[in-house]
């Protein structure tokens, strides 16, 4: 294991206490997170609302996901450069702007823009859960790290009873005019509390990384995310996905020549962080279960047999309590870490969410039923989601922390994005015709969707214990060199 080395070699000092710098850590996540599902309320109405196609209007949610996914490993590396106040607070600014000009739109371009600069904004998050190990106590590092991490599910559950809530009382415009006065609050709150830690390591940004990065992760995922409209067999898609993986494979044997390259992945290669994002992967994927299928069940009509007859209001707040769950087991996790270790915690967490699908196959007949499911799957995100960057914090230099908590970041995303192509292409290929020429998924699409679930869950589980068990005091000495201790609170 590598012992982390950081140029924090003095306590940090800042007027405010470690508690609400963390607090300032997890809202500025929360936020990010929250522009995930910020849209998906209005997005049967995006083609009408910005006078341009279904297709065209779906890349509303493409085009943050596509921005969040390259751009959470290159802010983990910019903070390492330049530091991490400096990079949350552009992130911060970049997250106001794009929520402006998605507020000024009436028409698809300038909103694309708008959308995808809230995606580039979720650098943040990365950043943030980095950050905290360097604010607050030792004693206290698991459980402020829980509560940051637990935030990117917290604000995608939560995202979208509040969207719904707004969209439904006002303008789908006050979405964003709601998301920017956040943004500039949480630029606010990053400049005033956040302290300036001396955790700079100076070198020079691989630029030609940056790109092949971009253009490799954005084919691939376009090729996934658009799969199932375009067609799997579509030469469209299959260029898409081949050409991204050979361009991100050009990517990664540049990467290893590097001699500063933007991603080290020699240190992702080492088989704890490997295997930490592999679970995470795996993990992103089985979470992506319940966000798909679960409205769907909701929404659909009682004429079917197996719907629930909610409305996208209704059906977001029966997901809500999942979002509380999250963070409520967010505690328990840093117990957990303390106690058996993180390797462990993440595989438990990873169980819990199996068997909240596999609850979910005998709990479909009534909306309650489904909310206990969903809470089910949501405790297992708040104990897992916690877990992972620790166990990657634990493993890599102290001056490639931002940058591999990106990458395990980025490795989620990947998860959630094949967890949204498998689950759509189950949905579109067992259905059943609801009127002459509707079809809709037919109950048994639901309950496969479930099962795939529980499995990819429980595999993340299984991968999560390949991770090398690491002694108790293994991580001690490497935290008091680095100087990562507790912020005197004035």
């Amino acid at each position: 294991m590598h012992a982390p080395t950081s140029g924090a070699t003095e306590p940090v000092t800042t007027r405010f206490s470690p508690g609400l710098i963390t607090f300032v850590l997890a809202l500025g996540s929360f936020c990010g997170a929250l522009m995930q599902s910020l849209v998906i309320p209005i997005q049967a109405e995006m083609p009408e609302l910005l006078n341009t196609s279904a297709a065209n209007a779906s890349w509303a949610i493409t085009a943050t996901l596509l921005a969040a996914g390259v751009t959470m490993p290159v802010t983990g590396r910019l903070a390492d450069m330049y530091g991490k106040k400096k990079v949350m607070a552009v992130s911060a600014g970049i997250l106001a702007v794009g929520s402006l000009i998605a507020a000024l739109s009436s028409t698809l371009a300038p909103f694309l823009v708008g959308r995808a600069l809230q995606g580039v904004a979720m650098g943040y998050i990365p950043v943030a859960i980095s950050m905290v190990r360097e604010i607050a106590p030792r004693e206290k590092q698991a459980g402020a790290v829980a509560a940051v991490s637990a935030t990117m599910g917290v604000g995608g559950a939560l995202g979208m009873p509040l969207s719904a809530w707004i969209a439904e009382n006002y303008t789908w415009h006050t979405l964003f005019w709601v998301s920017t006065g956040l943004a500039l609050l949480i630029l606010t709150l990053t400049l005033v509390v956040i302290p300036h830690i001396h955790d700079e390591h100076p070198a020079h940004l691989d630029l030609v990384g940056v790109l092949g990065l971009a253009v490799g992760l954005s084919s691939f995922l376009i090729g996934i995310s658009k799969g199932s409209g375009w067609g799997w067999a579509d030469g469209r898609t299959l260029g898409a996905i081949i050409g991204g993986l050979l361009v991100l494979l050009a990517w990664g044997a540049y990467q290893l020549k590097h001699h500063d390259p933007l991603v080290d992945l020699r240190t992702t290669a080492k088989r704890p962080v490997l295997f930490t994002n592999l679970a995470a992967m795996l993990i992103g994927f089985g979470m992506m279960a319940q966000t798909i299928v679960v409205p769907q069940l909701l929404e659909m009509s009682e004429a079917t047999g197996y719907g629930l007859g909610q409305s996208i209001l209704h059906a977001g707040l029966w997901m809500a309590p999942g979002g509380l769950m999250m963070m409520a087991f967010a505690p328990v996790s840093s117990r957990l870490i303390n106690t058996i270790g993180a390797r462990i915690t993440l595989s438990i967490g990873a169980v819990v969410i199996g068997c909240g699908y596999l609850v979910a196959n005998f709990l479909t007949s009534a909306p309650w039923q489904l909310m206990v499911a969903s809470m089910i799957v949501s405790a297992g995100v708040g104990i897992g989601y916690a877990a992972m960057p620790t166990l990657i914090l634990d493993n890599v230099p102290e001056h490639e922390s931002g940058s591999s908590v990106g990458v395990n970041a980025l490795m989620r995303s990947v998860g959630t994005t094949v967890a949204g192509a498998v689950m759509a292409a189950v949905l579109t290929s067992k259905t059943v015709e609801l009127a002459p020429g509707i079809s809709i998924p037919s109950e048994a699409a639901f309950h496969a969707c479930f099962i795939i679930g529980a499995g990819a869950a429980f595999a993340g589980a299984l991968v999560a214990l390949l991770v090398p068990r690491q002694r108790k005091d293994a991580t001690a000495p490497a935290v008091e060199d680095a100087g990562l201790q507790a912020a005197p609170a004035h």
